[in-house]
């Protein structure tokens, strides 16, 4: 949607609600199955996989953002209560994925801990709630996989999708909508924790970088367009978790820990991922340890991967003898590829640091990508994103005052309410943040908040809008037309 004319956006939307609406997502539970059998959406392969959790909770966060439609936030909400309920290891950190296949009888049984017969439900609600569940999420006598069932696992059994919604059924028995939308509430509620009784899938307790630096930047996304503080915290105690567990003496990152034990050098990805992570986590908090941590890994991620002859970057650090070539993917497929990101990473660490070399670096990866995405761009969405990034208004959105303040957090919010995907914010904190962001950009050095009051100043282009403190003036400044 960034940039696209709304008939982009249009679409964009209405694919979203209609995988939200589909089989593929777990309308009991919260996330996303891995993808569907089916060319209708409706039943899935039931793996759920962490990047899909964190890729798609943010994209329903900013087509909330661009549309204001709170169903999009509810998906995003339900997406995220997932991966801290069932994905988060105790020490904080995010687990890669829960298998499709649960134990039946002696034997292992695609989706069976997720389908659902239509005696199953009746069993667990009552008849009236029964009839209303089974009309809203498409619940059949005989089952509702049908044909879409490749190896008749599902005979008899329902993949639950959004057949009809609250207003419609209110309206089709002349029934209150909010009273419908309650009732079903509940029925999903007795349904999960019913649910929870059976054996569950296998969960893969791995954790890698790459993947949790996507999870932290879609919770520290989230966090004030959802206006909750739990996002937030996860995201925080999971940077903290890799930085302590999986980042050598010499500030090297590896890819993965497990029972304890961290192993295998970072690919390019993992350095990528996680720095959008950090730099995520300090626009959605202000604390400067994420912002300083970001500007190490890129410097790192530049001596071990950069190619200082063709430009782009390597997927390895070379260290390996046994390898024969080392690969620089530009593919953004199931994830994005890492030269994606960097291109991205490097252009916003160029805006909040102004650092000539993260400036130079990023047009060369621009140059670099551009001539291998040219001829296949749908192929590189994540690239195109850097593109229009670089392409756009600059923007910086700096904030004074303590970023933990509620004055703050409301200007914070009211910047990510609405989509404004070329700002940057920044911080102004009084103290040792403020006075190392200075050194790297001078004119934030004397922006205060005003008579003590939480103060926004937006530059457009290097050029400063005067200071407000009122959360509905910078509104009104960041919908202004051009901006």
């Amino acid at each position: 949607a960034r940039g696209a004319a709304p008939r982009g956006l249009e679409m964009s939307l209405l694919t979203l609600r209609r995988m939200a609406d589909g089989g593929m997502r777990d309308h009991l539970g919260g996330g996303f199955h891995r993808y569907s059998v089916d060319d209708h959406w409706h039943v899935p392969h039931f793996e759920k996989m962490l990047y899909d959790q964190a890729q798609l909770a943010a994209a329903y966060v900013e087509a909330r953002q661009a549309s204001r439609d709170e169903s999009l936030a509810d998906v995003a909400r339900g997406t995220l209560d997932y991966v801290l309920r069932d994905l988060t290891s105790p020490e904080g950190a995010f687990y890669c994925a829960e298998d499709a296949d649960s134990p039946v009888d002696g034997a292992r049984k695609e989706g069976a801990f997720y389908v659902w017969t239509k005696g199953d439900i009746a069993t667990n609600l009552s008849k009236d709630d029964a009839a209303l569940f089974d009309e809203a999420y498409g619940v059949k006598r005989d089952g509702n996989a049908g044909g879409s069932d490749p190896r008749g696992e599902l005979a008899g059994a329902n993949v639950l999708f959004a057949a009809s919604s609250p207003a419609k059924l209110a309206a089709k028995h002349g029934l209150d909508k909010p009273a419908v939308a309650d009732r079903l509430a509940r029925c999903r509620a007795v349904l999960f924790a019913a649910r929870a009784k059976r054996p569950r899938p296998h969960l893969d307790d791995k954790v890698l970088s790459a993947w949790n630096g996507l999870m932290i930047s879609a919770l520290a996304r989230a966090a004030a367009p959802l206006a909750a503080p739990r996002p937030l915290d996860a995201a925080r105690r999971a940077a903290g978790f890799l930085l302590d567990h999986l980042r050598k003496p010499d500030g090297a990152l590896l890819r993965r820990w497990r029972d304890s034990e961290a192993a295998i050098p970072a690919f390019l990805e993992d350095y990528a991922f996680v720095t959008a992570g950090f730099l995520d986590l300090y626009e959605a908090g202000g604390e400067p340890r994420w912002l300083d941590e970001a500007v190490r890994m890129q410097e790192l991620l530049d001596t071990l991967c950069w190619d200082s002859a063709e430009g782009g970057y390597f997927s390895t650090d070379g260290r390996d003898p046994s390898l024969l070539a080392r690969r620089q993917d530009t593919y953004d497929g199931a994830e994005p590829s890492g030269n994606s990101v960097v291109a991205m990473n490097l252009l916003r660490l160029a805006r909040m640091t102004d650092r000539k070399d993260f400036a130079d670096r990023a047009a060369r990866q621009l140059a670099w990508g551009e001539a291998r995405a040219r001829g296949m761009p749908y192929a590189a969405p994540q690239f195109l994103s850097a593109v229009l990034f670089a392409s756009g208004t600059r923007q910086e959105l700096v904030l004074a005052g303590d970023p933990a303040s509620p004055g703050v957090a409301a200007l914070r919010r009211v910047a990510r309410t609405g989509f404004h995907p070329d700002l940057t914010i920044l911080y102004a904190d009084g103290g040792e943040g403020q006075r190392r962001l200075s050194a790297w950009l001078p004119f934030v050095a004397n922006m205060k908040p005003l008579n003590g009051a939480a103060t926004a100043y937006l530059c457009v282009n290097k050029t400063c809008d005067l200071p407000v403190t009122d959360p509905a003036a910078l509104a009104r400044s960041l919908a202004t037309p051009g901006r």
